[in-house]
């Protein structure tokens, strides 16, 4: 009689665990990416940079995620000698920013189609953030007009409002839950201030785009959906 209620038990077990396949996924991620900076300021020349980021997930849902990012990177621009104000910069910064992501899964019925299969990983995200400037190398003076100078701060903390759009494409363990996900986007920061080139000029804020490549692994709190999350084949 035990052998025979185990037995049912396993089965019950295996049932139920082979129901939720395609519906689970992990709660949080850890992830590190890549950016390719251009930065947009009062430095007339403009150059690309790069930058390293870590960011931590909480996956509300498989397609309703909040993000803590910490980057740090270089913003460069300007040209001292081929321009006439002769501003040029070399920023080494450091930014925190928490923002939330919405995939389009989130809000529309997949089930279907496999055109919006192909869609429910689109990502819109924004959020808040600081950044923390902090000028390398910086002419702020004209070679070619006596007296010219540009005012700005050597170091500086500013507020930054992110916005990104890009795609997360998301790689399958064994038990059909999304393991790694593979993020590519672009993500456009509007600094609300105007010492991100360590130069005041003007009315206009800074700002910088930046390219992102990044990975994202799961590292527990499995959940599940309501909706199967794999790709229809």
């Amino acid at each position: 009689m035990k052998k025979i209620s185990i037995t049912l038990i396993i089965c019950l077990v295996s049932v139920l665990a082979k129901a939720q396949l395609g519906f689970n996924y992990a709660q949080y991620d850890l992830g590190i990416s890549g950016t390719f900076n251009r930065a947009y300021t009062d430095a007339e020349t403009i150059k690309s940079t790069h930058s390293a980021n870590l960011h931590f997930t909480y996956n509300y849902t498989p397609y309703l995620n909040y993000i803590a990012e910490v980057q740090l990177g270089k913003l460069a621009g300007g040209d001292s000698v081929n321009t006439l104000s002769g501003r040029q910069f070399n920023n080494h910064y450091v930014s925190v920013t928490f923002r939330a992501q919405l995939q389009a899964g989130e809000i529309m019925d997949y089930s279907n189609s496999r055109f919006l299969n192909a869609l429910k990983s689109l990502y819109v995200s924004s959020g808040v953030g600081v950044i923390y400037n902090n000028m390398h190398d910086i002419h702020r003076s004209s070679l070619y007009i006596d007296g010219y100078t540009t005012t700005g701060l050597n170091t500086s903390s500013e507020l930054l409002i992110p916005a990104k759009i890009g795609y997360e494409f998301k790689l399958y363990n064994s038990y059909n839950e999304p393991a790694i996900k593979l993020d590519i986007g672009y993500q456009y920061n509007f600094i609300m201030g105007d010492q991100l080139d360590g130069m005041k000029v003007g009315v206009r804020n800074d700002g910088f785009g930046q390219f992102v490549i990044g990975l994202k692994f799961g590292v527990g709190g499995i959940t599940s959906y309501r909706k199967d999350i794999p790709y229809m084949q």
